[in-house]
Formats: C-alpha cells, structure tokens, sequence
C-alpha cells in the first residue's frame, strides 16, 4: 500500500510517519514538502521514505504528483495551523488551508483515482460553545472565532460536499488541541515548556509571560492523534466527521503549574497582552464517543507524560 502524507515536515505529519514505520509493514510512504519546508523533524527517517516537491497552493504542482504517486491513501494535514498568525495574514490561512485541499479534491477527480482520503480538521471549527453544549458533538453548531477556523470550516466542508457529490471517499477529523515533543514553540504548552528549559540554562529571566489562563482545552498526545488518524481510514464511515480528543479540559493555568511542577527553577508568571487574541474560544471540551464506536480508538498517554517528554524536548534543544 502507497501513503502520501501532506505536511509531513510539520509537527503531527512526522509523528504520523513515526507510527507507520514503527507498527504497519509494507507501506510506501511518500511525503510533499516545499523547497523552503525545515526537515528537522523528519531527519531521522528520510532514509526509509520518499520525498517529493509540491506546492498545494499550485493546481498543476498537485496534479503532477498525484498523477506519478496515485496514493491509494492520502492523509491531508498540511495547513497554517497557528491561530494568531491567522489573524495577521487571513488571506494566507484562507488560501493555503482551503485552496490546496480543493487542488487535491479536482487533481484525484480528474485522474480518476480514488484513495481514501483523511483530512485533519479542527475543535476550533466549533469557536463559542454555550456550557450547556458541553460536552462538544460533532453535532454542536459551528460559531468559528477566527480565521483560521474559518478556514477549517471551509476544508471541513469542502470534504462533506466532495463526498457528496462526487463521491470521493473523504474521512474528516477534528481534532483537539494536541501536543507533544517537536511541537513549535508558538503553541501554548511548548511555547511554556521552551520559557522552562531557557530559564534553566539561563538564557532567560526567570520570568514566564502567558496569555488567557482561564481558557480550557482538551488537551491528547500527539502519538495518540496520529494513531486515530490511522484508523480513520482504516475503519471510519466515507464522509462521516469524528472528533479526536481526551475528553478532559484542562485549564491553561493547571498545564502551566504542571510543567513549573517538574524544574527546580524558581519562576514568576506575569501576563503579556500581546499573547491575548481578540477572541479567545473560552473552552474547548470533546465526546470521542462516535470515534471510539467506529475504530476502538481512545488516547493512551497520560497528559502528565506528554508535558514531560515536551519539557524533555527543549530541554534536550
């Protein structure tokens, strides 16, 4: 069986192709990257895949591709994944994030291939949730609080109506905040986690700036996602949307106090107001149920586990 992972540079693509080294046999990986994509993470395993150059952005590039791969699975999870960068370049996360999935959609439509296809969607589709929503279904009712959440709403239904109407098996899934070693430091548990291990090498002062610590997410390992995201199109429904998540929130303000619970450095914690956005989903809580019932999937790692081999991550940097 042939794979193509988009975004198999970034955070959750190498975690992916970890797994499916590690645990499924006689599988091609193939991934897309683009000329200036940093190949840290991918480094230790670029012997045992085979890259390829793409720009999603670009209709022929995509096309040129998909005709020479013809994947019989693609997982989509290249995407402007930061939400504040969003609110600086809505048209780049619009662009990137909705424009070079719909390239993917008509380069598979006009080739006549058929691979099933997982798209990574996102909790932040779901943007204000009421408490009496909680927790979230993928039945809750979509209020996006930002553009890039929009754009996540768009690729989500993009896939629903792709499906539908030309019945290319497409498998949404939205997950929640993830987190884990090779996290980029903008993300709020590494951006955390690097403040750590810079204060204890002294690189800093021992002073942490935070954002909102009263927003609650639901917060799963890496290792875990990657694993469901697997299953997805091993056993999940053509055209169905699942949730992937703990189904636990946790206060930014507890996540922090676990990390300062795990160095001996003395730290103060101040409020930085460039960290607050202009809209802040105030709480993001999960149901697996649907997931589990399709694939058997639940997270195994412990939250505790995934904060200390993320500290361990930049402490080892």
């Amino acid at each position: 069986m042939k794979v193509l992972v988009t975004g198999i540079t970034g955070f959750a693509g190498s975690h992916l192709v970890d797994y499916i080294l590690a645990e499924k046999k006689g599988v091609e990986v193939v991934g897309i990257q683009r000329w200036r994509s940093r190949t840290e993470n991918v480094e230790h395993f670029l012997d045992k895949v085979r890259m390829v150059e793409c720009d999603l952005r670009d209709a022929s590039s995509v096309r040129d591709v998909l005709d020479e791969v013809r994947p019989d699975w693609i997982f989509h999870l290249a995407a402007q994944s930061f939400v504040p960068t969003s609110w600086t370049a809505p048209t780049e996360s619009l662009i990137t994030n909705i424009i070079g999935q719909l390239n993917i959609f008509e380069a598979v439509k006009k080739l006549r291939i058929l691979p099933r296809i997982q798209l990574a969607c996102s909790s932040e589709e779901y943007g204000l949730v009421l408490e009496n929503e909680l927790p979230i279904r993928e039945t809750n009712p979509l209020r996006p609080l930002s553009p890039y959440a929009v754009s996540k709403v768009g690729q989500d239904m993009l896939g629903y109506q792709y499906f539908m109407s030309f019945k290319l098996p497409v498998i949404r899934t939205r997950g929640f905040n993830h987190e884990g070693p090779r996290r980029g430091p903008v993300f709020v548990c590494s951006d955390f986690a690097k403040q750590i291990a810079d204060i204890e090498k002294g690189r800093r002062p021992p002073v942490i700036r935070v954002g909102n610590l009263e927003a609650r997410r639901d917060f799963t390992d890496v290792r875990d996602i990657v694993r469901g995201y697997w299953l997805a199109l091993e056993k999940g429904e053509a055209g169905e949307v699942y949730n992937l998540c703990s189904g636990r929130a946790w206060k930014i303000r507890e996540m922090l106090d676990m990390l300062l619970g795990m160095t001996k450095a003395k730290v103060k914690v101040e409020q930085d107001s460039a960290r607050m956005r202009p809209s802040d989903v105030p709480v993001l809580l999960g149901d697996a149920g649907r997931f589990t019932k399709a694939t058997g999937w639940k997270p195994t790692i412990p939250f505790e586990t995934t904060l200390r081999d993320l500290l361990e991550y930049w402490r080892a940097r």
